[in-house]
């Protein structure tokens, strides 16, 4: 099932758009102190004296929460887009944000302007908001269904890629020093020009060729090119089945999606997962990892090179979860990545409570971190964008695309903005309330969510149907909205290509 156009698309587009996105989640971490004094010397160049202390750690709390508001407007703003450019064009459009973003960051020390650089950063954040979105439902509309869950953790995958290479040229060798840290951010253009070259040779989703543009012919190319096989009558006949031919079917907003009753508890999955993705507590893990590892007795020198452990963890468990996802499905991976989380996390609080009482916890405060990242990676850090692709119809799947990304961007903002008091309040307790988070999550999921192992899009929609306490007949009304056509009238309006492109209606 794994063709050479399927893994290229797939590789393709998640190197320039979910490795964007890890990527720029770590790459300000190594500069820190470097980006710091530019702002205090641009300062003193422009009023004649110092910044204060307070209004450093402003803008330079600004420059990190800032690309979360960037990818909130990007989650917005990716319904119209995807409408009328489809999901490839989009990922290719997408790239002039990246490459604005990568200019003004990267020319900002140049420049002498540091509102460059947090320019830039609110810019990427569009980019990343939108790459969020349309990446998983590409992925999961140009993939069969038994490779579905694997070609899906292909995003997750490049996010952690993506962050383990931020901290790699963060490294004092590499770009890790005060005279290159523009550098870091010129960086973000190579991804972005590789995918440019790459991806305009690969088809357009069938699926959005077939049901929203209505093109029979392009869609069968593109499934032959994907799928890696002449004869596609079967998938075109499939996927036409499932959304009743839609042809007169219009996009769903966000507004209708939330008042349809038939897919309301898939609605409040995607929620909660998503909110889970961000609270659960890892952005937290992140704040400690320095000061965990120097408690350990480890030389700050030495901490840039232990802390690529964790991205190097980070890969190796998302790998892992995209190799197994299609045997043991999605369900056990996201509870039991929610479960351990839970047990380590109570680990760690005891550790750190302790460790200055007994020399050797430090060190299991280190596993415990690494054991968390493994976690996370291994379900909860990629199955939420599975799950969004997997548990809508194509005329819903970008308002719910939208639904996702909105709760995942002003999760990912609160916990920038809340965290410090919950750490300053709690200390080392505060992991507790991440525990708890877990523990939310992965008890409403045991009880709500369905497995969506090797299933088509509409045998998902009939496991929740009971749960919506819709009918059948109910649900395919509330999915296809208009005036509903007689079986027979809906199979003679079946399609199939005919030879030189064109089509015509076949009799069933």
């Amino acid at each position: 099932n794994w063709s050479g156009s399927l893994i290229v698309a797939s590789l393709t587009g998640a190197f320039g758009s979910s490795f964007l996105y890890g990527y720029n989640l770590s790459v300000v971490n190594a500069p820190a102190v470097y980006i710091k004094k530019f702002y205090n010397e641009t300062w003193e160049r422009r009023y004649g004296f110092s910044v204060d202390e307070s209004t450093l750690t402003l803008l330079w709390s600004i420059t990190v929460s800032i690309f979360a508001i960037g990818g909130l407007v990007g989650a917005i703003i990716v319904t119209p887009i995807v409408k009328f450019f489809g999901r490839k064009c989009t990922l290719l459009l997408n790239n002039v944000f990246a490459v604005t973003a990568a200019l003004l960051m990267s020319l900002s020390l140049l420049a002498g302007s540091f509102e460059m650089l947090i320019l830039g950063r609110i810019i990427m954040g569009v980019d990343a908001g939108i790459s969020l979105s349309a990446l998983p439902m590409y992925l999961s509309e140009i993939s069969p269904k038994e490779i579905r869950g694997s070609l899906g953790q292909v995003t997750a995958i490049f996010i952690c890629i993506g962050v383990f290479t931020g901290q790699v040229l963060g490294l004092p060798e590499i770009f890790g020093q005060e005279s290159r840290w523009p550098y870091l951010f010129g960086a973000i253009i190579v991804p972005s020009l590789i995918q440019v070259l790459i991806l305009p040779f690969l088809p357009e989703s069938p699926r959005y060729l077939l049901l929203e543009k209505h093109n029979t012919s392009k869609a069968e190319k593109a499934f032959q090119t994907f799928l890696g096989k002449d004869d596609v009558s079967h998938e075109v006949e499939e996927v036409l089945a499932e959304s009743r031919v839609q042809r007169n079917t219009k996009l769903v907003s966000i507004l209708q999606l939330l008042r349809t009753r038939a897919v309301r508890w898939q609605v409040i999955t995607v929620v909660i997962t998503m909110g889970c993705y961000q609270l659960c507590g890892l952005n937290a893990i992140w704040y400690y990892t320095n000061n965990i590892f120097s408690e350990a007795g480890i030389n700050r020198e030495t901490i840039p090179y232990v802390t690529l452990s964790t991205g190097a963890v980070e890969t190796v468990a998302a790998v892992f979860s995209g190799l197994v996802i299609e045997r043991l499905g999605r369900r056990p991976l996201l509870i039991g990545g929610f479960g351990l989380m839970i047990v380590f996390f109570a680990v760690l609080t005891v550790s750190l409570t302790l460790q200055k009482t007994v020399h050797w916890l430090p060190y299991l405060s280190i596993f415990c971190i690494l054991a968390i990242i493994a976690s996370f990676c291994i379900g909860p850090g990629g199955i939420p964008f599975v799950l969004t692709g997997e548990f809508f119809q194509q005329s819903q799947r970008p308002a719910a695309f939208m639904i996702a990304g909105t709760v995942n961007w002003l999760s990912n903002f609160a916990v920038g903005l809340l965290f410090p008091f919950i750490q300053s309040g709690l200390q080392t307790y505060c992991f507790l309330v991440f525990a708890a988070i877990c523990f939310a999550g992965a008890t409403y999921l045991f009880f709500v969510l369905p497995e969506t192992k090797n299933k088509t899009f509409h045998e998902i929609s009939q496991a929740f149907a009971k749960r919506n306490k819709v009918s059948l007949e109910m649900q395919e009304m509330n999915h296809y909205p208009g005036e509903r056509k007689s079986s027979a009238e809906q199979e003679s309006n079946f399609t199939s290509s005919m030879d030189n492109g064109e089509t015509k209606k076949a009799n069933v």
